[in-house]
């Protein structure tokens, strides 16, 4: 299974569920966040096999943890079984790009081959990502970010084995919560507003994610903008809310005078 034939495989089912899709995305229930689901995205085989590919135990894989989030990423996808390399691809293809911008609406849509802030996701128990705003660019700060692309792939995965993704209100006091069920897509939109998280994983499994973005030289909003990755806690969380608010405003004051982007330095140069 190579790259090319994973991409043609997400574009026939992409259009197969147009329909669907662009009414989920006009309709979005319980968050003013557009977005849509699309399951049973690839053969089931084939799934299993990029879920295969996954070091278990999250080898190579760059630890983030803080009182803001706590998972492993890598962009890095030479290191690892080529499947993992050609699904990601598959979404970063320019034909992959025009079909979903198409299908939501949106003009000037580009990929990321550099993978920044992409590529491989793993969670395991006690891990979480509490919410947050995207940072509002790309690495080098030309472009903005304009749609998530999140494909699961842990077999059997449940609501209640937690590590699920959940769209917030503009507080962050309600969340709409879509289980991150295997061979699930997730789309959504990014701007100023799209607080998202994920819950605290809760069972002894790992939770596999094949992370992608979009960009645009256009802003979501017209208008010209910059700011980091911006956390706050969860509605019981007041400490946490109340450092978020110290926190980004110094990360985004450090950001703007270095020019340094968070996660630049975990980019796929190769890309």
């Amino acid at each position: 299974m190579d790259k090319d034939t994973l991409t043609r495989l997400v574009i026939a089912k992409l259009r197969d569920q147009e329909m669907s899709i662009r009414e989920q995305w006009a309709n979005p229930v319980g968050t003013r966040t557009r977005h849509f689901i699309v399951d049973n995205l690839l053969p089931e085989d084939v799934a299993a096999q990029i879920y295969d590919a996954f070091p278990k135990d999250a080898d190579g894989f760059y630890n983030r943890e803080s009182f803001r989030e706590k998972k492993r990423t890598s962009a890095n996808l030479d290191q690892y079984a080529p499947i993992l390399a050609d699904i990601t691809y598959a979404f970063q293809d320019p034909q992959t790009v025009a079909v979903v911008s198409d299908i939501v609406g949106f003009t000037q849509i580009e990929p990321d081959p550099s993978l920044y802030a992409g590529g491989l996701s793993m969670m395991f128990r006690g891990d979480f990502l509490n919410p947050h705003i995207d940072n509002s660019h790309d690495g080098k700060r030309d472009r903005y970010r304009r749609l998530n692309l999140l494909y699961y792939v842990s077999p059997d995965w449940k609501l209640e084995n937690g590590g699920n993704f959940e769209l917030w209100d503009d507080d962050c006091k309600v969340q709409k919560t879509l289980v991150c069920k295997f061979n699930r897509l997730v789309v959504m939109e990014t701007n100023k507003l799209s607080w998202h998280s994920v819950s605290p994983v809760q069972i002894d499994a790992p939770r596999c994610c094949v992370s992608n973005y979009f960009f645009s030289k256009v802003s979501p909003d017209e208008s010209e903008y910059f700011h980091v990755t911006s956390f706050t806690g969860r509605p019981d969380e007041v400490g946490k809310r109340a450092i978020g608010v110290v926190d980004n405003a110094l990360r985004n004051t450090v950001s703007k005078v270095l020019k340094y982007g968070r996660g630049k330095d975990q980019a796929n140069t190769k890309g």
